[in-house]
């Protein structure tokens, strides 16, 4: 009995993990914000690739004039990072 409550609790544990890493939801004014900021300059990207983290957020394929980029913001969506792909 007490293998069995044992496996049942490991199983809801590695069941449950990815529910618990799932990214933080964006809100819509949030994410009209960013592409305004990426619209000064000449830059979109769309909203599943923005992920919040503890310091502000994450952008994959970010497609600029100059072409394709993941970028860090700033809390205040100033740029931290910029990598061309």
């Amino acid at each position: 009995m007490k293998i069995r409550l044992m496996t049942t609790v490991i199983l809801a544990v590695l069941l449950g993990a990815p529910l618990a890493l799932h990214a933080e939801e964006i809100s819509a004014d949030k994410q009209k914000a960013i592409a305004d900021m990426l619209a000064t300059m000449k830059c979109e990207v769309d909203p599943a690739n923005i992920e919040a983290g503890a310091e502000g957020y994450e952008l994959d394929d970010v497609f600029c004039s100059d072409g394709q980029y993941d970028m860090n913001l700033n809390a205040d969506l100033t740029v931290a990072d910029k990598r061309k792909e």
